[in-house]
């Protein structure tokens, strides 16, 4: 049987990274690059960029990103950028900027280069666009033809950025060991439609462990804005490992309740790995792995500050059954969630659901 992997054309991480970015470009043929970037990073992070693409005699202009990655804005930007006639489109800024920029980028049939400044999650290196609704939900998921032709990630700007964006790229990527091991068990496809390769379990695997033996000091140094080796090795295992081990390796239950949480409007606003690290705890429970797999990975979540309660996701009280019902159904009617062995059931996720939420918060007032 066939089986696929794919990889982003050229990676570069390191301080001032950036300023790489022109030559970069002109390297591999590039003239006219547009750039997709928020507000607040245009005003502090597009100086540097374009300082590099001039300086490279690139003809580079800029848009900006309204906020919310929606077919309908992605549509919108499309036709602005179709009048600056780009060859490459650069997607600067978080997870939603990058994603829109691949979706522009698939709608005029150019290459995209992607430059994080947040490592928030695993989006730079793989060809996923994730959609949203205007309530923040998600709407559903397209694809790039190809992954990115470059990820370039600047780890000096990474450090700047609040570590709460630093947190949810490890809640992000904790999940990809377990969900690429349900996939292949539960003879699962990865997101190129084919079985995963061990090769893409294995970076799984070495992003989980990356976070495991570097997480919490790379944690605590972001907090007082420091970059050192353990920020770089992390950054590392969040956005390259983490990328390719989840695309080319495959999801499961933990995405698959990203559907279900977002589905709770008290939940929806909460950043994508925040939700992931809890769906990764629920993920764990449903497997019935043991006690110190468990405390494991909880030892991990608490000492980066990321939710292991429904109340940290926002969740103010118990669930009523509606909204218990309702997390469960949309769970279910995503496709990863069929990614488990032996096959998932409403009861035993609702059971694992109402679990989770209590082994978070013992370990919550352990630690207190």
């Amino acid at each position: 049987m066939l089986r696929t992997m794919g990889f982003p054309g050229q990676y570069l991480q390191g301080p001032k990274a950036l300023q790489e970015l022109g030559p970069l470009l002109k390297k591999m043929g590039y003239q006219r690059p547009l750039t997709l970037c928020d507000a607040v990073v245009g005003e502090k992070v597009w100086p540097l960029a374009i300082e590099s693409m001039k300086a490279a005699g690139l003809d580079a202009t800029h848009i900006v990103f309204p906020g919310e990655c929606t077919k309908a804005a992605i549509a919108a930007l499309s036709e602005r950028a179709r009048a600056e006639k780009p060859d490459v489109i650069i997607g600067l800024g978080g997870g939603k900027t990058i994603d829109s920029a691949k979706g522009i980028s698939l709608s005029l049939d150019v290459a995209v280069v992607i430059c994080p400044t947040i490592a928030s999650n695993d989006a730079p290196t793989s060809r996923l666009i994730v959609l949203y609704d205007e309530t923040h939900r998600v709407a559903g998921v397209e694809y790039l033809k190809s992954n990115p032709a470059a990820v370039v990630v600047d780890t000096e700007i990474i450090a700047q950025a609040p570590a709460r964006f630093f947190a949810a790229g490890i809640g992000d990527t904790v999940s990809k060991k377990f969900e690429a091991a349900q996939c292949k068990a539960a003879r699962g496809n990865n997101s190129f439609d084919t079985p995963p390769l061990n090769t893409a379990l294995l970076l799984a695997h070495a992003a989980y462990e990356t976070l495991i033996k570097y997480g919490p000091r790379a944690y605590r140094s972001i907090a007082k804005g420091q970059l050192d080796e353990d920020v770089e090795r992390v950054v590392e295992g969040t956005v390259l490992l983490s990328g390719v081990g989840f695309e080319s390796g495959g999801l499961s239950l933990a995405h698959a309740l990203i559907r279900g949480l977002t589905a709770v409007p008290t939940m929806a606003a909460m950043l994508h790995g925040e939700l992931v690290a809890f769906g990764t705890l629920v993920q764990l429970v449903v497997e019935k792995r043991d006690d110190a797999e468990v405390d494991e990975l909880l030892e991990l979540l608490c000492a980066v500050n990321l939710p292991v309660t429904f109340s940290q996701l926002g969740q103010q009280g118990a669930l009523t059954t509606q909204e218990m019902s309702t997390i469960v159904s949309a769970t279910l009617g995503a496709a990863y969630s069929k990614n488990m062995s032996p096959e998932l059931t409403a009861e035993r996720l609702e059971d694992a659901l109402v679990t989770a939420d209590l082994v978070g918060l013992t370990a919550l007032q352990h630690r207190n």
